[in-house]
């Protein structure tokens, strides 16, 4: 939240991250030559210049990954796991670009312990600066005071996410609340010290108040323009937090139009790399269970085609990504034209129309292996939410609020409401806040969390 000096440290992090890459490279070629017991300088000499290609890609690679912007209040679990995501990204363009200029790398322990000290290196001073900076908190040195004017659910957030978050430097000295509210005496556990007509009187006798922070309700937002008239003459920050609680159902993202700030209210995760990594994940688990998987299909193809004939498999419309509508496959688990007589109905939950070996591998989702097609041609996801029939999300997107924000991902052969329940003839309503919460949580552990959570629990009450 304080940017004064961000451009310097940015600067500073840039160039130690360069020196720091630079080093393991070096060091790396070093550590080879004289583990293979060969001189080590004319390796140095014939691979020093490819420093200056490495340096600017590795820093390019660590940009894309976010770690330039501020971190005050990130995770370091977080940022390590890019550092080393961009470090697995930069060998591996830099083996394939030397291959293809024709000069392929020769040692490929140099470049295994490049791998290891380069990570190592930046991911140490990073952790030694906050674990500097935390030091030089907790003396009381780097901090900034701030006042927070407003007394809602918002001023209540915006007191708990700074608690949660020393690392970031920020104290609360009070609020500054509406006197018609009851006259609050605190607010998230932090006192009332006056009314808006207050402000000024509250800044001036104050040692200190580096940053006021508004965070007005939608019902006091005319109090707004008499707020910022009274901060006109005052040299203290000033941060605007909009209060969008009650509309941001997803993500939210600030972008910059010419200067103008725009925010995005819902905003998918499925962004840049995090489409890359998803779809490779999915290819990745479906290569390596397709022998298996297509040995059991052939025996549920099999059953089914001597229980009940054919057809085996059964396609229907389902709506995915975007709203676009594709065809999911499964196996047959009905009669012939079940609905010919009563057209699209919701599935029951001992449907009379499902044949015995139906109703079994319904049970058992074994009916749904066909869609490993659908993930591979990249119509679904092995995890998301489930796609629907579009006859039927007509009538739920107007009874379901935010039940379309299922679609900002893809469509998957299981889910975080199908393990935990929620499929087949059970309440929409904790389906849709489960496909939500996935929505907005997702991430690779994730999705491996809830591949595992179906082996091992079972995926019951299918549809």
């Amino acid at each position: 939240m304080l940017y004064r000096y961000s451009e310097v440290f940015r600067t500073l992090l840039v160039v130690t991250d360069a020196a720091l890459v630079s080093g393991a490279w070096l060091a790396a070629w070093w550590l080879s030559a004289l583990a293979s017991g060969a001189a080590p300088e004319p390796g140095m000499r014939s691979h020093a210049l490819l420093v200056f290609a490495i340096a600017p890609l590795f820093l390019f690679l660590l940009r894309g990954r976010g770690l330039y912007q501020p971190q005050r209040t990130g995770s370091l679990l977080r940022e390590a796991g890019a550092v080393i995501q961009a470090t697995a990204m930069g060998v591996v363009l830099l083996v394939a670009l030397t291959f293809f200029a024709g000069s392929p790398l020769q040692s490929r322990g140099a470049v295994a312990v490049f791998s290891v000290l380069a990570p190592i290196g930046v991911m140490g001073f990073r952790a030694g600066g906050r674990l500097a900076l935390r030091a030089l908190r907790r003396r009381g040195l780097n901090q900034r005071f701030v006042l927070v004017v407003g007394a809602g659910q918002l001023a209540e957030e915006i007191i708990h996410r700074i608690g949660v978050h020393p690392e970031a430097g920020l104290q609360v000295l009070g609020v500054l609340a509406d006197q018609g509210r009851g006259a609050r005496q605190e607010v998230g556990g932090i006192p009332v010290l006056g009314g808006f007509s207050q402000l000024k009187e509250v800044l001036h006798s104050r040692d200190r108040v580096d940053q006021v922070i508004l965070a007005l309700p939608q019902d006091e937002t005319h109090a707004l323009e008499k707020v910022l008239a009274d901060l006109d003459d005052e040299i203290v920050s000033v941060k605007l937090v909009p209060d969008l609680l009650r509309v941001m159902t997803l993500r939210s993202s600030i972008e910059s139009l010419d200067g103008l700030p725009i925010i995005g209210l819902r905003e998918t995760p499925m962004v840049g790399w995090a489409v890359v990594n998803k779809r490779l994940f999915d290819l990745v688990v479906c290569a390596a269970i397709a022998v298996p998987a297509l040995v059991v299909a052939a025996a549920v193809g099999a059953a089914v085609w001597i229980s009940n004939g054919r057809p085996i498999f059964y396609a229907q419309d389902r709506t995915g990504l975007d709203g676009r509508v594709f065809r999911m496959w499964k196996f047959r688990t009905m009669k012939r034209d079940a609905e010919r007589d009563t057209g699209p109905v919701w599935s029951q939950r001992r449907d009379p129309r499902r044949t015995r070996l139906g109703a079994w591998l319904r049970r058992t989702s074994m009916d749904e292996l066909p869609q490993l097609w659908n993930v591979l041609r990249g119509d679904m996801s092995l995890v998301g939410p489930r796609p629907e029939r579009p006859v039927f999300i007509e009538a739920f997107k107007r009874e379901i609020p935010g039940y379309m924000l299922r679609h900002k991902v893809k469509a998957g052969m299981t889910g975080w409401a199908q393990v935990h329940g929620w499929r087949g003839d059970t309440s929409l309503h904790e389906r849709v806040e489960h496909d939500l919460y996935y929505v907005q949580n997702w991430s690779v552990g994730l999705d491996i969390r809830i591949i595992l959570m179906t082996v091992f629990r079972g995926a019951r009450n299918a549809t």
